[in-house]
């Protein structure tokens, strides 16, 4: 890997997509570019004084609560790219990120905004930014790799979807605040679709709402509904509550 280096407010690694994170056309994968996001994610909170030593030490952490990806030409295995990241500010209890994906010519290839927030490591519940102290007062830079803040995804009104399935979370699902991790809940809603679907579509914008976590052992029940021909849905649910909603637009 790559080290990050910092250009300007933005920061940046330059990175060769592997075949492991790329599906069988050569297509980097939502899960994958979910992966590499927050990898680059933890390293700029770090590099600014909020990443992930400094919040455990308070015994809190960050949690990704929506993220909106845009594919606009999906990179493929072997293709150097370089990608971005800056911290936005904050809204309410919601502290915003972009990210953005450039090729070697400097095209953008994928752009994405996502939210967070801040829990408990304890208790699990959210913390206030008030109670945050100056851990997050920090400088931050109004530019918009997409312009609006992903909205929150949920079920069309009157929906009948259908069980697709069941997976229990457990090891290779859970991350290291004892969750599981948020790129498995895109590979888990991918993993539902039917696959000579997804092998003949690109996806152009997948959207996701983390509502509650899911732990070790929980057993989450995935709904699928596609309302259109190019617009699916996903949602994961434990004791028939949801706890995730995945919109896939191909």
């Amino acid at each position: 890997m790559t080290p990050v280096t910092r250009e300007g407010y933005k920061f940046c690694q330059e990175l060769c997509i592997p075949c492991y994170q790329t599906d069988a056309h050569l297509r980097l994968k939502p899960a994958a570019f979910m992966d590499i996001a927050q990898e680059i994610a933890y390293w700029a909170a770090q590099e600014l004084g909020f990443g992930y030593d400094t919040l455990h030490i308070h015994h809190t952490a960050w949690v990704l609560s929506r993220m909106h990806i845009r594919f606009h030409d999906i990179p493929q295995w072997r293709n150097n790219v370089k990608l971005f990241t800056w911290h936005k500010g904050s809204a309410g209890l919601y502290y915003m990120r972009d990210f953005l994906l450039l090729d070697g010519a400097g095209n953008r290839r994928v752009s994405a905004t996502s939210s967070w927030v801040v829990i408990d490591e304890q208790t699990r519940r959210l913390v206030r930014p008030e109670e945050l102290g100056h851990l997050l007062n920090i400088d931050y830079q109004v530019d918009d790799a997409i312009e609006e803040p992903c909205p929150k995804v949920v079920l069309p009104k009157d929906a009948q979807p259908q069980l697709a399935g069941e997976h229990v979370a457990a090891y290779s699902d859970i991350d290291l605040i004892g969750h599981t991790n948020n790129a498995r809940y895109m590979v888990w809603a991918m993993d539902c679709l039917p696959q000579d679907y997804v092998q003949a579509h690109s996806v152009r914008d997948a959207y996701i709402t983390f509502n509650k976590e899911t732990t070790a052992g929980s057993r989450v029940q995935l709904f699928t509904l596609q309302t259109q021909e190019d617009i699916w849905y996903v949602e994961g649910r434990v004791d028939d509550k949801p706890h995730f909603v995945v919109r896939l637009e191909f």
